[in-house]
């Protein structure tokens, strides 16, 4: 699922507190930072999508994310990868690379660091 912008910042916040208040969370934003109940607000639409959850003090809830940071970007840069590249590593690689200007250099550091990948999640199974 797709976060809005407001609600993408948000869940940056909580990803890097693990958990907080609403003004916990506000008080991360620049100023002018958003109005409270703007903040309580995408709070609760975030928690009805499922992606945080929260703890009940009395009055006071104390919210932290159910969906990792990992997983939502893995989500996403798979929906990227299906959406826009035909489900080709290659062509989005290629893209990033052209549109980054990257020297052969950092084309090679990519490409060791991949076999190093590849090398460590074959151990692993």
């Amino acid at each position: 699922m797709q976060l809005t912008k407001a609600e993408e910042q948000i869940m940056q916040i909580l990803w890097d507190l693990e958990d907080g208040l609403v003004k916990d969370i506000r008080d991360r934003f620049d100023d002018p930072k958003p109005a409270r109940n703007t903040v309580s607000t995408v709070v609760r639409v975030l928690e009805k999508k499922g992606f945080i959850g929260h703890k009940a003090f009395s009055n006071v809830h104390l919210y932290y994310p159910l969906v990792s940071k990992s997983e939502y970007s893995k989500k996403q840069l798979f929906g990227l990868l299906e959406g826009y590249f035909d489900n080709s590593f290659p062509a989005m690689a290629s893209f990033f690379a052209r549109e980054k200007d990257l020297s052969m250099k950092e084309l090679d550091e990519l490409l060791d660091i991949t076999r190093k990948e590849i090398k460590r999640s074959k151990k692993k199974k």
